[in-house]
């Protein structure tokens, strides 16, 4: 059993375009979010120096406030000052004085005071930074608030007791710090991400630009009948794609090389089984006339009629084979289909009179009457192709519809199209036939001596030439053949 799985159509396939596009945002993207990620940590880092730059300027100004004395600490801080700190309450202000260090004296005295490490060690004079939790006012349940906390060691001046030290604590809240990095980070973000929509336009601009070639190669390549051999052209393209143009055009020379050979061969093969057969023919038909016994002659007779059909066979095969692509494909000119099957029934009336049948063309109104010139109804197609389809529906019709049958070829406008139909009055073929009949080597009666080659040459043709045919039952009895072709455009 075939796998299923290789001849399904890949349902999201992928494409060339989307590729690019994915390979060149995706870093973009990456980029992006890698710059977000360097410029909120640069932002936080400024806004860091910048609070502990304030916090050291607070601390020193409280730190200037303290005086000592030879008994006790002065402390000139002004209830005003104390509300300048504090004045602010989404961004207050803490505060705390201790001496020695953690020994509360004024300001807030749940700041958290620096690590056991530092305290033991105090960098006096030099300003130590962290951060802290301030617990909830009066022991009650809540969040902790976290803290930005500048810590100030001072020696006590005047007095020479090394641990008469003096900590002023100076604290902000984290949460302001963090509303200037959000905003420096989205301020930072917002035209990157601008930037990066800009280039994703450019870059989208340029892939559609850069792949224009390849859209206009499958463009030229669609519209293409499937008959069509010529080389393609492309001109401007890029390297990577006239490359490509230039391996599709070998390719079709070569195919077109091969149909040349196959024609060819298919010709000599044609002409060199003419001549035996003719031949054949002639001796037979010889043979015949001097033949005096009746089984000699019946003999003979069918020797005559196995030539006859074979020689039919090769002419039907020679057609079929001239009608395939490279043929077909060539630029076909306005033929003016009512006057092509008004003569060529009138060059058949002959042999329809030799075998009994009323062969003729049936006038139109816009023939003006029997005696009437006919109007030019006008095809693209090749002359000699729709010649051969035509008399191959007009043979049908002879061969099978009987002594003293009615034939009639009738052509006909109809809106865009030139309808070309072949009625006759004979036995006809059964519906369940009228699709079977034009694949090649099928017949639908065992009547007559034909090869089931004639309709299959004719929907050969009628469709390179870019028509149908159909056929119906007439009426009361009988078939209908019908070419329909587009008519050509008016110059």
């Amino acid at each position: 059993m075939a796998d299923r799985r290789a001849s399904a159509p890949r349902r999201f396939a992928p494409t060339l375009r989307r590729q690019l596009l994915l390979w060149l945002l995706l870093p973009q993207l990456v980029l992006w979010l890698a710059g977000g990620l360097a410029a909120y940590q640069l932002a936080e880092r400024y806004t860091n120096a910048a609070v502990d730059a304030s916090l050291l300027q607070a601390s020193r100004a409280l730190a200037r406030q303290l005086r000592p004395l030879d008994n006790g600490l002065l402390i000139d801080f002004p209830r005003a000052a104390q509300d300048v700190l504090e004045a602010d309450p989404d961004d207050r202000l803490h505060y705390m004085v201790s001496t020695p260090p953690g020994a509360f004296i004024l300001g807030n005295h749940q700041l958290p005071l620096p690590p056991a490490a530092v305290m033991a060690r105090p960098p006096i004079g030099q300003p130590y930074f962290y951060d802290a939790l301030l617990p909830p006012a009066n022991d009650e349940v809540g969040t902790r608030q976290p803290l930005r906390v500048a810590a100030l060691f001072l020696r006590q001046g005047g007095r020479d007791d090394p641990d008469a030290v003096l900590l002023v604590q100076v604290a902000r809240s984290r949460t302001s710090r963090e509303e200037l990095a959000r905003g420096i980070l989205w301020d930072t973000l917002l035209p990157l991400a601008g930037l990066i929509l800009l280039m994703t336009t450019v870059i989208w601009l340029g892939i559609r630009a850069g792949l224009a070639p390849l859209l206009r190669l499958r463009r030229e390549v669609e519209g293409r009948a499937p008959t069509d051999l010529t080389p393609i052209r492309l001109d401007a393209a890029p390297g990577e794609v006239r490359a490509l143009v230039m391996a599709v055009n070998g390719l079709l020379a070569a195919v077109q090389n091969n149909l040349a050979q196959q024609k060819r061969f298919i010709s000599d093969a044609a002409h060199q089984m003419r001549t035996p057969l003719a031949g054949l023919k002639s001796q037979a038909e010889v043979a015949l006339a001097l033949a005096g016994d009746d089984a000699q002659r019946e003999r003979l007779r069918r020797v005559h009629e196995s030539a006859d059909r074979s020689a039919q066979l090769v002419n039907q095969l020679l057609t079929l084979a001239r009608a395939e692509p490279d043929t077909a494909a060539a630029r076909g000119s306005p033929v003016d289909l009512r006057a092509l099957a008004q003569e060529l029934t009138a060059t058949l009336v002959p042999r329809a009179l030799r075998e009994g049948i009323d062969l003729g063309f049936a006038p139109t109104e816009e023939d003006g009457g029997p005696q009437g010139e006919a109007l030019p109804l006008i095809v693209t197609g090749h002359a000699w192709l729709l010649r051969e389809a035509l008399s191959n529906l007009i043979d049908n019709a002879l061969r099978y519809a009987g002594r003293g049958a009615v034939v009639t070829v009738d052509v006909q406008r109809d809106g865009n199209e030139a309808v070309l139909s072949v009625t006759d009055d004979g036995p006809g073929i059964a519906p369940e036939d009228s699709s079977r009949v034009f694949e090649r080597f099928v017949r639908a009666t065992d009547q007559g001596n034909g090869c089931g080659l004639g309709l299959p040459i004719v929907k050969e043709i009628v469709e390179r030439q870019g028509g149908r045919v159909t056929l119906a039952s007439a009426i009361p009895h009988g078939l209908c053949a019908r070419v329909h072709l587009p008519r050509a455009p008016l110059a």
